[in-house]
């Protein structure tokens, strides 16, 4: 048997193990293992088992997640997530939906200072749900705004899919975070453009927002000007060149740790909790990189990624069409998985596509991420 046709039998047995629930990360690197093993024996299979875990957990480009995540974690225990929703509140305050556009624009704040989706979705819903259903907002358009809020942060800096994107692409992960910055920002603002929209039509679905002067609404910079100036020191620094982007993740930790002392919140418990929560969500995302580490290897013992790639290019389709075959096979995976088990598991397989169709990789990689928290 060929190693292509082993490689087709082998992704075909792993989504059979995503259908039956084993985790991402072990069904991953079962299967690299195993295919590793009988494609090439098994001093290949045994060796890479002992060396990779260990290799790329320990890489110096990887501190950069465990410390995002940190500081995300810090920040939250901070309180940055409630001076974005109050800042943002007073900033709309007036407005038909006001409660619902600080949400939109609270999760985009809190996005650029923790880096993952969920994070900023669980943190603002936290926050903001209690209030708009304490102003009898509809629920559809309460929850609809932490939703659509929340997956801002996968694409506003520092974002941990970018990183990871740029590690498995070799792409640089500054031109990610500055590719991505504007597009989130356009993101939320066409969010809360939609959701003045709605509450034209629908004004039963949100109170009319109290009349304010200029200066409560320009009030509003005291409780921003924490989050923002933490969010301009790491992204300011990585784009001016002052820090490298895994620099720039260790002072963001710092910052977020000198925000929580000085106001009196770092507690034994709290600080307790970030780390464990830091190294739990670390843990996970490590288990999951490896075991696309170990699959990848596979994959390129085969060489389908190279011949899928030349098969495409063969089909002479434009670079459109294959942005929308990416898309629509995001489409389907993401109804068996999360945004960064598809990154890990698709990218190493599509990489070659994008760059044999002169496709930029850093529009790519932005473009792909939008794709995987669309889905």
């Amino acid at each position: 048997m060929d190693v292509t046709t082993i490689a087709i039998i082998a992704l075909t047995v792993m989504f059979i193990f995503l259908f039956l629930g084993m985790p991402v990360g072990f069904s991953m690197a079962l299967i690299g293992f195993c295919g590793a093993f009988y494609a090439v024996g098994k001093g290949a299979g045994l060796s890479i088992i002992r060396t990779f875990p260990y290799q790329y957990s320990s890489s110096y480009d990887m501190v950069v997640i465990p410390l995002f995540v940190l500081m995300g974690e810090v920040a939250y225990r901070s309180r940055l997530s409630w001076d974005l929703y109050l800042g943002m509140n007073k900033l709309f305050a007036g407005i038909r939906g006001s409660l619902a556009m600080a949400t939109v624009g609270g999760c985009a704040g809190f996005a650029a200072i923790s880096g993952s989706s969920l994070a900023t979705a669980a943190t603002m819903g936290s926050v903001a749900l209690p209030e708009m259903k304490k102003f009898k907002y509809n629920a559809k358009l309460a929850t609809g705004s932490i939703a659509a809020g929340g997956t801002i942060g996968i694409l506003i800096p520092p974002s941990i899919v970018l990183v990871v994107y740029a590690i498995l692409t070799e792409q640089s992960i500054g031109k990610l975070f500055m590719a991505g910055f504007f597009p989130g920002l356009l993101e939320a603002g066409l969010y809360i453009l939609t959701i003045f929209i709605l509450t034209r039509f629908r004004p039963d679905w949100a109170p009319p927002g109290a009349k304010v002067n200029w200066g409560e609404r320009l009030s509003a910079f005291k409780n921003l000007w924490v989050p923002a100036s933490l969010f301009i020191v790491v992204i300011g620094g990585i784009y001016t060149g002052v820090f490298t982007p895994t620099e720039a993740s260790a002072v963001g930790a710092f910052g977020a740790f000198v925000v929580m002392f000085a106001r009196r919140l770092g507690s034994r418990q709290s600080i307790m909790d970030s780390l464990f929560n830091a190294g739990r969500t670390t843990g996970m995302i490590f288990a999951i990189m490896i075991g696309a580490m170990l699959m990848n290897y596979f994959l390129g013992i085969t060489k389908l990624p190279m011949k899928f790639a030349a098969y495409i290019s063969g089909l002479q389709m434009s670079p459109l069409l294959v942005i929308i075959a990416i898309f629509i096979v995001y489409l389907i995976l993401g109804c068996l998985m999360d945004a960064l088990a598809m990154i890990l598991l698709t990218v190493p397989i599509f990489f070659p596509i994008i760059i044999e169709f002169g496709i930029d990789p850093i529009w790519a990689g932005i473009f792909i991420t939008r794709c995987v928290e669309i889905v």
